[in-house]
């Protein structure tokens, strides 16, 4: 299903909705906080609701053949204590970055500890926390789990599918290596339980907790948040062994989920389509029931 799509097709249309929607809102309105959230509802949801939608029908897929719940509640635990390793990840890997790029151009690093006041308007605010913390993971997910993963690791197989993929990712987002990191994590996720639905929920416990310190507490915790330059040294300790605690569990955990995967895995795709429908790969027809991948 996804195989069948070409996500260039996407950037496309994002393009177009986006120049378009710009110019509307530059008409109609001068409100700059306005325009914002238009835009990331028109990037989160007009788009992809529109060109999702537009081809599951077009292949006759439900929406329910992607995302499902049977056997997601068994997930819930593992993904909650994943996002704190994840977090902690980020934050010391950030401290590992800044304390390299300090040694090579020290004028840079102030540049990462400005920070913006937040705005005072209410509905702002939560609508900016809708966005990041659900509408945001849901979009993301359809698009570099479901569609750019799905097809990098049909073309180039498993390790090199899921590596290219996760870098596309980074680069999209803040903090490039703990973006990494969870890029890779939500693939194996994806690939190891072919429901779109784990990432998506990996991704939103993730952004709800950004959301969370954002209004609440931006420094916690304290004794690993990097502030300031002086944090850099003084908390030096605690982050390279939360550092180095944390990437060997990750590691251990995507080797773990990578362990029973085929290279590649020859039923990707085949968990999109019913047993009435006509095979979408290239293997030999098998019986519905003798294939490879069911879920429980």
């Amino acid at each position: 299903m996804f195989h069948e799509i070409k996500f260039f097709h996407l950037f496309g249309w994002m393009l177009a909705a986006l120049i378009m929607a710009a110019f509307i809102l530059l008409q109609t309105t001068g409100n700059p906080l306005l325009i914002d959230i238009a835009m990331q509802l028109v990037f989160y949801v007009v788009v992809p609701v529109a060109f999702f939608g537009y081809h599951f029908k077009k292949q006759g897929i439900r929406l329910n053949q992607v995302v499902f719940l049977r056997g997601s509640a068994r997930w819930i635990l593992p993904l909650l204590g994943l996002t704190v390793v994840l977090m902690a990840f980020s934050l010391s890997v950030f401290w590992l970055m800044l304390r390299a790029l300090h040694i090579v151009t020290p004028s840079a690093v102030g540049f990462f500890f400005q920070t913006a006041p937040l705005p005072e308007e209410v509905w702002y605010l939560v609508s900016l926390s809708l966005i990041i913390g659900i509408i945001g993971p849901i979009a993301e997910e359809f698009v570099f789990r479901g569609l750019i993963l799905t097809q990098l690791v049909a073309r180039f197989g498993m390790w090199s599918g899921v590596g290219l993929s996760s870098f596309l990712f980074g680069i999209f987002h803040i903090g490039f290596f703990g973006s990494f990191m969870f890029a890779v994590l939500a693939s194996f996720l994806y690939l190891k339980t072919r429901n779109l639905l784990i990432p998506i929920l990996l991704h939103i416990f993730n952004n709800m907790i950004v959301v969370a310190l954002l209004f609440t507490n931006p420094d916690f915790p304290e004794w690993l948040t990097v502030t300031s330059v002086n944090d850099l040294y003084t908390k030096g300790w605690p982050n390279l062994i939360v550092l180095i605690a944390t990437l060997t569990l990750l590691l251990a955990i995507i080797l773990r989920l990578a362990k029973d995967l085929e290279e590649p895995p020859n039923d990707l795709f085949d968990v999109f389509k019913d047993s009435d429908n006509q095979k979408i790969d290239e293997r030999p027809h098998e019986p519905p029931e003798s294939r490879p991948g069911s879920l429980e």
